[in-house]
């Protein structure tokens, strides 16, 4: 995307897909969440593949147009949150690996949770090799009363080599039964998998004195741009006493300093559902012959056993950049 400018994004006439949701929750989950997506020019085979979590792992759809996919197989067990990587001919998948889903389970009554980010890598997208470590936690904020969450990874290439985004501790939200991360870090490295050294102090950390960032933090996307890096960030808020969760657009000029723009994708009913009346949360952003298409996930209501997340798309055309 580094031909594109702030001003080519910022303008551009992003539309909801009229087909949203293009992926419905499974029968045996009522999530499917956290979409990261390889376009066709980053794939060895030149199809879509779109990585996204249920209870049960991390999981591959595939797809001849970016909008149709079909479900592949199961990557990995225990693991959610995936980033998935195309460099120099081999894929780096990135994922919070989880304790077995019991356990999970029993963070919703007290237990506490455990979690870090693991790499799996591959160069066919079928055979995957034993994850490995690549952060857990080093920085005491990383740890509450409610355990560790090490989450969210995402990776970009900078000058000084890998650049690791990633969130980090828990927010009980009261309505949804559930946490969601506190903070949000990055970590560097000359190597993509292993040698990360963490920011010593959060880049974003909640403030009640604003309205989209009063609760938690939720995740971060970072995006290189011709004359900026742009940040696409799910924060999580209160608004008259009930949770939401919407995409903000910031602006940085090193990755590091973001300043909010404002808010980018929101909460709405849709003409024929409310698949994403309450939550708009983690997303990839995608550029591909002159469409930006941002993939995400949402969900209809607060509760954990009444809400549904599924995965759409919002997208915009620029033409060729």
């Amino acid at each position: 995307m580094k031909n594109i400018s702030f001003n080519d994004f910022i303008n551009a006439d992003f539309q909801l897909y009229e087909k949203n949701p293009i992926i419905k929750n499974p029968k045996n989950s009522f999530v499917i969440a956290d979409p990261s997506v390889l376009t066709p020019e980053n794939s060895h085979d030149k199809r879509w593949h779109l990585f996204c979590h249920t209870f049960f792992g991390v999981y591959v759809y595939s797809s001849d147009d970016g909008i149709n996919f079909k479900k592949n197989k199961k990557i990995v067990s225990n693991a959610m949150r995936p980033d998935i990587n195309y460099i120099n001919g081999k894929y780096y998948l990135f994922f919070e690996k989880t304790r077995p889903v019991i356990f999970n389970l029993l963070s919703l009554v007290g237990a506490k949770w455990k979690s870090a980010i693991y790499c799996t890598e591959s160069e066919d997208l079928v055979s995957w090799t034993e994850p490995h470590l690549v952060i857990g936690k080093t920085r005491p904020f990383e740890e509450d009363k409610r355990g560790i969450a090490i989450s969210n990874p995402f990776l970009i290439e900078n000058e000084n080599g890998y650049r690791l985004y990633y969130s980090c501790g828990q927010t009980f939200i009261k309505d949804c039964g559930f946490c969601e991360p506190t903070h949000i870090n990055f970590a560097q490295s000359q190597k993509i998998c292993e040698g990360y050294v963490s920011n010593e102090k959060p880049i974003i950390s909640p403030d009640k004195e604003k309205d989209y960032l009063n609760l938690c933090s939720g995740c971060l996307k970072v995006y290189r741009l011709k004359d900026c890096y742009i940040g696409l960030q799910n924060g999580i808020f209160q608004k008259e006493g009930k949770s939401y969760s919407a995409i903000m657009l910031l602006r940085s000029n090193d990755g590091i300093n973001f300043e909010f723009i404002k808010p980018f994708l929101v909460p709405q009913k849709t003409k024929n559902s409310n698949w994403m009346a309450q939550y708009v949360y983690a997303c990839c952003l995608t550029y591909h012959q002159g469409v930006l298409r941002l993939y995400f996930n949402a969900r209809n209501v607060a509760n954990n056993l009444q809400g549904r997340e599924s995965i759409g798309i919002f997208e915009a055309n620029l033409g060729e950049k």
